[in-house]
């Protein structure tokens, strides 16, 4: 009985560290790591940490500002869909899905929001790896259901080198 118990364990190990070993789930490794993020709406410099989380599974953005916004994204490639889904929280109380995927170099994100006695928003976001310290993100929204798109943020991300 030990002995089954012990191969059952080696397998399920096994399994749980390549579940999420192929291509696809490493699309978006690209964005790891601990940013300066600065956009062109204002001079403030935010903080950005985005690491890889259950056994490399999922990637979690923990975002700040220094006037005290805050936010977090939860990211992962599903398997089933072959697509890719974020849910966004921050202190807000903003609530957004998206789902997309990575084409061309870039990370493309899409969702809906619903805002209460308003026409539903349309959210696109995409992340492009200029080189290895430096991603932009940049979040565009549509309230003519896609057809013209206004910019609402122009995230530089510029990797923080660790101390030595």
């Amino acid at each position: 009985m030990t002995s089954k118990l012990i191969i059952l364990l080696i397998a399920l190990t096994a399994f749980a560290s390549s579940a999420c070993d192929d291509k696809s789930h490493r699309q978006f490794d690209f964005w790891i790591g601990h940013w300066q993020v600065t956009n062109s709406a204002n001079d403030e410099v935010s903080n950005s940490k985005v690491s890889l989380i259950n056994n490399g599974c999922g990637i979690l953005e923990e975002y700040q500002t220094p006037s005290g916004f805050e936010g977090k994204s939860l990211n992962i490639y599903d398997q089933l869909s072959k697509r890719w889904h974020q849910t966004w929280i921050d202190n807000t109380g903003l609530l957004l899905q998206l789902d997309g995927e990575f084409k061309g170099n870039v990370m493309t994100l899409t969702g809906e929001l619903i805002v209460p006695h308003n026409p539903p928003v349309m959210n696109k976001i995409t992340w492009q790896r200029f080189s290895e310290e430096v991603v932009v993100q940049r979040w565009y929204t549509s309230k003519d259901n896609g057809e013209t798109w206004e910019l609402v943020f122009d995230g530089y991300y510029e990797r923080v080198k660790p101390d030595n």
